[in-house]
């Protein structure tokens, strides 16, 4: 039977991965697709440039509209990320009979709706696996694997730029800037490193999952969002004198009356598998109603570990080409017209637990006062820290765990509490979960 013709936008580092893993695993591969599937074309900036994988029998182009539009290419791999000109070169490739493939999770996130309807509307599929978790199969565990449940809850180490600053903060001591330097040196993160440590591409994953975790559009717009920069080593070593670890998670949870889709700093009890999660890993937890906990943990990026989820979706198309698209695996789990119009809760309306730090002056009925303007607010406390104060000084740091509460009762409590002549500055406020199998 003929090969399936492949296209790649992009020949940089998960590129040439997918080229040297289609290389080194073709026959293995052609015998779970059922065909070869075979790099024919690829665009790239530099003809000439020196790369880490083989280009022999590869045309290279520097016009990537010529490969979205030639007649050879049936799957078009897009590698170049970001939003434009991916947009407009996937929708190009859809229009023109084109599967696609993408690693691009931003593109999904913020234009996966008018995606997916365009390549309905001709009968293609687009596979995005390799847009969250890397290398692990997170995807087709939610859309397939677990298609028999109801989901209650997905959380995630999505980021792992975020989850190295973090690891590093706990084991060496070291501040935020200084282990930012570092992951810049190591390739960890970006000259611009806002996308990791502003939480924006953890929102983009999230997005996706909550998406095909629940049978919701594509929300990006709706993602609440908070990201590392303001997390310190004090905050660090006090939840880990509390038993917790402070980890960048993406939340999505099915409450009562909504649904959640937050990323933010959180504080997990350390006996969690996911609160072990260190360096530049990823983790994912997912609750559903049936089978209860699971987590997925791997590589969330790398040449290689990205370019096993490319090959992965590759082989699924490959082994729909013939078949009717009525009767392929959704885009987003659920079909088109049974998508939910569920409300995308504010972060006002989520309840969750708190860890506060704030600076107080060392005399008595400070802890009174604080208590009594939390108690307004129907919040009470799980534990307390005071640490002594330091010689010739009179303020002190006080910590605290709180119960579940309404974020604005939080909000409220708080705006009151930075008024009391003994408060000394802000107070710092990290979110806390347990991520138990009790939570719903």
């Amino acid at each position: 039977m003929k090969p399936v013709k492949v296209g790649l936008l992009g020949l940089g580092t998960v590129g040439c991965g997918t080229v040297n893993v289609l290389l080194r695993n073709g026959e293995e591969i052609a015998r779970r697709a059922g065909r070869q599937i075979q790099v024919s074309q690829a665009s790239v900036r530099e003809l000439d440039k020196r790369r880490n994988c083989p280009t022999d029998g590869i045309a290279l182009t520097q016009d990537s509209t010529a490969i979205v539009s030639s007649p050879e290419i049936d799957v078009v791999v897009e590698l170049i990320g970001g939003h434009d000109p991916a947009r407009q070169l996937v929708l190009q490739a859809i229009a023109a009979g084109k599967h696609i493939v993408t690693a691009n999770k931003a593109l999904i996130a913020v234009h996966g709706n008018e995606i997916f309807r365009a390549a309905r509307e001709k009968g293609v599929m687009v596979a995005f696996e390799a847009a969250v978790g890397g290398g692990i199969p997170i995807i087709k565990a939610i859309r397939e694997g677990l298609s028999g449940n109801r989901i209650e809850w997905v959380a995630g180490i999505i980021n792992g730029t975020g989850n190295f600053i973090l690891t590093e903060m706990r084991d060496r001591g070291r501040s935020f800037d200084e282990v930012l330097a570092d992951a810049q040196r190591l390739g960890y993160a970006e000259a611009d490193p806002s996308f990791d440590v502003a939480g924006i591409d953890a929102a983009h994953k999230l997005t996706i999952l909550a998406s095909i975790a629940f049978g919701i559009p594509l929300q990006f717009e709706k993602t609440y969002t908070e990201g590392i920069a303001d997390v310190t080593r004090a905050d660090v070593k006090y939840a880990e004198e509390l038993g917790y670890r402070i980890k960048h998670l993406g939340i999505a949870r099915h409450a009562e009356n909504g649904v959640e889709l937050r990323v933010h700093p959180t504080l997990i009890p350390e006996r969690r598998l996911i609160a072990n999660v260190n360096g530049i890993m990823n983790a994912i937890l997912i609750k559903g109603d049936a089978l209860g906990p699971t987590m997925y943990y791997g590589a969330g990026a790398g040449a290689d570990p990205t370019a096993s989820a490319i090959v992965a979706d590759l082989v699924d198309v490959v082994r729909t080409l013939t078949a009717d698209p009525n009767n392929r695996v959704p885009h987003l789990a659920f079909h088109a017209d049974a998508l939910s119009d569920l409300k995308i809760l504010s972060m006002e309306d989520v309840q969750t637990s708190y860890y506060l730090r704030m600076r107080v002056h060392d005399r008595p009925g400070v802890l009174a006062e604080i208590a009594q303007l939390l108690a307004s607010q129907q919040i009470s406390i799980e534990a307390v820290i005071q640490k002594e104060p330091a010689e010739g000084e009179n303020v002190v740091p006080l910590i605290m765990l709180t119960h579940r509460v309404l974020e604005k009762n939080m909000n409220a409590a708080l705006t009151q509490i930075e008024t009391l002549e003994s408060i000394q500055g802000k107070v710092v406020r990290l979110r806390m979960e347990h991520l138990d199998s009790d939570w719903k």
